[in-house]
């Protein structure tokens, strides 16, 4: 029998790349984009707020390339 090395459904590798996209994509967004941002579209602290959805998507786009990039690497 094959030792199956997923956690909750998904590989190490995938939760990696998991991990690399919000902690990249946080900080791409407080970094680059909040400042920016008109206040109503600021995320503040721990509110369900647009800029949780701005935050939200950018962590999002980055996962898209991330897979991306796995996928054009193979």
């Amino acid at each position: 029998m094959a030792k199956d090395n997923k956690i909750l459904g998904a590989t190490p590798r995938r939760w990696l790349e998991y991990l690399v996209a919000i902690l990249f994509g946080n900080a791409i967004y407080y970094k680059s984009l909040w400042s920016h941002l008109p206040e109503s579209l600021q995320h503040q602290g721990f509110a369900v707020d647009p800029g949780m959805l701005i935050d939200f998507l950018v962590c999002v786009a980055l996962y898209g390339l991330i897979r991306l990039g796995a996928y054009l690497h193979r």
